[in-house]
């Protein structure tokens, strides 16, 4: 059988993620592979918040691109970066097993959120966590930060920024070491991405490799990551609306939680719900008409107009 290509963005850690799938490809599957990079929308344009170029497909179009042109066989993503619907002719073939799911918390002076002095500038990319801190302390300076883990680093270590928020997946993956101040913020403390800490395998649907890429996929993550991208997809929500949505397990029924707003914190919907994991996209469902009926669709609408702005 042939080589399979896959297709990845060229940042460390895309890099790291994309060669993970090819070892378990190859001693899972007995696939060889070879790594090909592609340089998407959101990676060449750093000097703009990722809200105001757009808020679908900035990391996965070039992509699928060349998936439907058959340049690629597999992309390998995170999967919090991608978009719910899927073009004509590709599909999510797997979504791996979780890394830790939560955001973490990265300062060379400060040992929490709370200890930041008022109007501390902290950096990130994510409407999500800058909601999340306004509303916790709206006193902060939240700011845009591009660029790969390393670059948001150095930025962090030159001063720029007094912390810095970054998946703790990301932090664990590369072994991140040399910030005085790194902590797990809990899911409680900041809602995750939809996704967050896993990897999504995209293919052809008519892929020949499609079985084999199948056998990476994790049942349990899949239950969760499909409850929280079938609640986006009710809330017609995208990778850079500020939403926090977490399915996880308790006595074995499916937990949702999510919190969505405005990014200054000025208008916040939370809550919870916990259902039949054997229904969990109905739950989902269930769980999303719970926020439109309290006006999550305007307050959403609100703030991608203030965003996009």
């Amino acid at each position: 059988m042939r080589k399979v290509i896959i297709g990845s963005r060229g940042s460390m850690l895309a890099l790291w993620q994309a060669n993970y799938i090819a070892k378990r490809l190859q001693e899972e599957c007995n696939l060889s592979s070879e790594i090909k990079i592609i340089k998407t929308k959101g990676d060449k344009i750093l000097d703009v918040p990722l809200a105001k170029i757009g808020g679908k497909g900035l990391f996965t179009k070039e992509l699928e691109e060349m998936l439907l042109g058959g340049e690629i066989d597999l992309a390998v993503h995170s999967l919090k970066d991608v978009p719910v619907e899927f073009p004509q002719g590709l599909k999510l073939i797997a979504i791996t097993q979780r890394e830790d799911v939560r955001d973490c918390f990265l300062s060379h002076h400060y040992e929490s959120l709370q200890s930041l002095p008022v109007g501390a500038k902290v950096g990130t990319t994510s409407l999500r966590r800058t909601m999340q801190i306004k509303l916790k302390r709206a006193d902060l300076d939240t700011q845009s930060l591009r660029g790969n883990v390393q670059t948001r680093l150095e930025r962090l270590k030159n001063g720029d920024f007094d912390a810095i928020i970054l998946a703790q997946a990301g932090v664990n993956r590369l072994g991140i070491e040399g910030v005085k101040y790194m902590r797990a913020l809990s899911v409680e403390e900041m809602i995750p991405a939809m996704g967050q800490g896993a990897l999504g395998l995209e293919c052809r649907e008519d892929s020949e490799f499609a079985p084999l890429f199948a056998r990476l996929n994790d049942e349990n993550t899949g239950l969760f990551c499909e409850s929280e991208r079938e609640f986006i997809r009710c809330l017609e929500g995208g990778c850079q609306v500020p939403i926090g949505i977490h399915a996880s397990l308790q006595d074995d029924k499916l937990k949702l939680q999510a919190r969505l707003g405005m990014p200054d914190g000025s208008k916040v919907l939370e809550d919870s719900i916990l259902g039949d994991r054997n229904n969990h996209l109905a739950l989902a469902q269930e769980f999303a008409k719970r926020f439109i009926d309290r006006g999550a669709k305007e307050i959403l609408q609100e703030a991608s107009r203030v965003a996009f702005a």
